[in-house]
């Protein structure tokens, strides 16, 4: 007798996985979620407080950060990564997530591996004050090698439509301001194997692999606390495209992002790419060069915001302004 075993799919090993994961969704679960993992579907109801609540989505992966998850055996870290491409997103508009959800595939599913997966994720939305509602796991022999996995993730959040960031009101002379990155964050990553194959070298005192593992920083809740202290006009999630793509996309008039490079440490790792090779320029098209997100704020305000930050622990820093015209980001 042939079996769905035999193809490839170890089902008992599933079922293993799905109870591992069941502990890890658990801790994250709000008063709003109306069911538990193991049904069909999940059902959340929106939070009372909102008058007007509109529902702000995204979805993200991983990307080929995880290749260095796989050599280093580490999976643990990824899952945040995962949360933190998404959340840090919706954010942008002032929406404060409320569930996620994975979706995992890999070519042979070990259940110790999926779970360290899932508890990244489950960390990950601990610090993004959410919940992780349900996923999916999925086996497929002969599509993935063994040993490989791929996650990606979608948010939900909420905000009251009286009180969406759109950029709308940003004008010339508007303060931008700029928190700390942990590194590159989940972006830029092929570039960085081709550059850096070995992993298993010394970087600075530590291992490089680890180093590149260094999750994604998840800016939610200062950034709640901060839009509800100051009056932020727009938000920019540093990710793919560096400060060139992401930061005008917070802008809905033709204006200037003036950036001053020397406002703002940068990791290590950073110099190191640009040893290797890269040209400084390129830098700021492909990584976030040390700040991975952004807040633009009237001129009078700007010393106040960066005061609050740094209260809430946040290493936040003063870094350019907007100007007139339509050339997207200036570097100085």
């Amino acid at each position: 007798m042939i079996t769905y075993k035999d193809s490839g799919v170890n089902i008992e090993e599933g079922y293993k996985s799905v109870s591992l994961i069941k502990d890890h969704a658990a801790k994250t679960l709000q008063s709003y979620v109306l069911n538990n993992i193991g049904s069909f579907a999940s059902m959340v109801e929106i939070p009372e407080g909102y008058k007007r609540p509109v529902l702000v989505s995204g979805t993200d992966g991983v990307g080929t950060k995880l290749e260095i998850a796989f050599k280093k055996k580490k999976y643990d870290t990824v899952g945040i990564d995962c949360v933190a491409m998404c959340v840090n997103d919706v954010l942008c508009h002032g929406a404060k997530p409320l569930f996620f959800l994975d979706y995992i595939a890999c070519g042979k599913l070990e259940a110790e591996v999926s779970s360290d997966l899932v508890k990244g994720v489950a960390d990950g939305c601990l610090q993004a004050d959410c919940s992780l509602v349900g996923g999916e796991t999925a086996e497929m022999p002969g599509f993935y090698a063994e040993g490989e996995y791929d996650i990606a993730g979608f948010v939900v959040g909420v905000v009251d439509k009286s009180k969406i960031i759109d950029g709308s009101t940003i004008k010339e002379g508007d303060v931008l301001i700029g928190l700390s990155s942990s590194g590159p964050h989940s972006n830029g990553y092929s570039l960085i194997r081709k550059l850096i194959p070995d992993i298993t070298t010394d970087f600075n005192g530590k291992n490089i692999g680890d180093v590149l593992l260094t999750p994604t920083k998840i800016y939610v809740k200062p950034v709640l606390k901060i839009i509800e202290e100051f009056n932020i006009k727009g938000m920019a999630h540093i990710t793919g495209g560096g400060f060139i793509e992401n930061i005008p996309r917070m802008f809905k008039d033709k204006l200037t992002a003036v950036i001053n490079k020397n406002s703002f440490p940068k990791p290590a790792i950073f110099d190191h790419i640009i040893s290797l090779g890269v040209d400084e320029t390129h830098m700021y098209n492909t990584f976030n060069m040390g700040i991975g997100f952004v807040l633009c704020v009237a001129k009078e305000d700007a010393d106040n915001v960066i005061k609050s930050l740094k209260a809430k622990g946040e290493d936040a820093y003063e870094i350019g302004y907007i100007s007139a015209g339509g050339d997207g980001v200036c570097l100085k």
